[in-house]
């Protein structure tokens, strides 16, 4: 959630910056705090395509909730279907039972 949140929170700035012509300054603090987005997923145990895989479902559900409380544009009931999809994926990709190959699992 962390990661999801540095990642857009970032975008939203840069957005700012060069979409709305917020100042500088605003860019400059999109472009840090994706540098932390950069760092979070690397404290995850899972190996990298994993961890990667399951945060891009979950991406999409928050940049889906971002759109509609800071934006104002609510997900209509496809936005919400692909959402789950999404999520369902996220599911199978983190719990789903698998044999243990020795790297991080």
């Amino acid at each position: 959630m962390l990661a999801g949140l540095l990642e857009i929170g970032g975008g939203y700035l840069m957005w700012l910056w060069l979409r709305e012509r917020w100042a500088w300054w605003i860019g400059a603090l999109g472009a840090l705090v994706i540098i932390g987005y950069g760092v979070v997923p690397t404290l995850q145990p899972a190996n990298f395509g994993r961890v990667y895989a399951a945060y891009g479902g979950v991406f999409v559900v928050m940049s889906m909730l971002w759109g509609w409380w800071i934006d104002g544009h609510r997900p209509d009931q496809w936005d919400v279907i692909g959402a789950v999809l999404c999520l369902a994926g996220v599911f199978i990709i983190m719990y789903m039972p698998r044999e243990a190959t020795g790297a991080a699992d």
